[in-house]
């Protein structure tokens, strides 16, 4: 048990350093490409505005939020909000990320197939990533007490809690093909409408393959986390078939 134990700890601990990296690094190459301006001056509210407007998109709403990289778009709401860093700031960094969220809008409007599947593994995601867990390990502890008896009631608690997890790895497995399908519609639309140049695309894509990295990062040490528990489950499947 602690060998298994040890060796989670060495195969998660590189893909955490990996998120950690994922994460600095989005933040300075936003930094570095926030502190320069793009040819056309368009700030980030100009440019989801536009863009909306260019595609014929009605019925959405730009707003300001607080805080920084806190950018997203709320479907259910008809919201492109953007952060405080992005909202005002006609950097070539704010452009390309208010373009990725209209990429999002873009995504919902022609009915792109992941983003549609996305949409409708959220409330499956989020009970999954609430109750898989608690499951489990009620499931463990029903197991233990009740081993060598008829009582099996823990097994299934335990293979429910799997599955609800697994939902979850499911929705971030699922999240990759949408966000690099929304940064490649902003880079498209940002050349398009002449938002940025050709030299200035090369900044938006770094800045946007830098944010993608983070998703990267968090799929990986979800599924490490979801071939652990699945490890810990069959090992009591296991224990009480023997």
């Amino acid at each position: 048990m602690f060998y298994s134990y040890y060796l989670f700890l060495l195969i998660l601990i590189p893909f955490m350093l990996l998120s950690a990296w994922a994460s600095a690094k989005v933040n300075s190459t936003f930094a570095k490409y926030n502190g320069v301006q793009s040819s056309s001056h368009m700030t980030g509210y100009d440019t989801a505005v536009r863009l909306l407007r260019d595609n014929g998109i009605n019925g959405i709403t730009v707003n300001r939020i607080r805080g920084r990289l806190t950018d997203h778009y709320h479907p259910a709401k008809g919201q492109v909000n953007l952060s405080e860093s992005t909202y005002g700031s006609a950097s070539i960094a704010a452009c390309a990320v208010a373009a990725h969220e209209i990429g999002h809008v873009m995504q919902k409007t022609k009915g792109y197939g992941p983003y549609k599947l996305r949409t409708a593994l959220v409330p499956l995601a989020n009970i999954g990533s609430r109750l898989a867990l608690p499951l489990i390990l009620v499931g463990i502890l029903l197991d233990v007490i009740f081993l060598g008896t008829d009582f099996v009631v823990g097994q299934y608690l335990m293979y429910v809690g799997i599955a609800f997890y697994s939902l979850s790895v499911l929705f971030m497995l699922v999240t990759l093909p949408v966000e690099f399908n929304a940064s490649r519609r902003a880079r498209k639309m940002l050349v398009q409408e002449g938002i940025l140049n050709e030299s200035e695309i090369v900044g938006a894509k770094r800045v946007l393959s830098a944010a993608a990295m983070t998703y990267v990062a968090s799929m990986l040490i979800s599924l490490v986390y979801f071939l652990r528990y699945l490890l810990i489950v069959l090992s009591f499947a296991g224990r009480r078939r023997n």
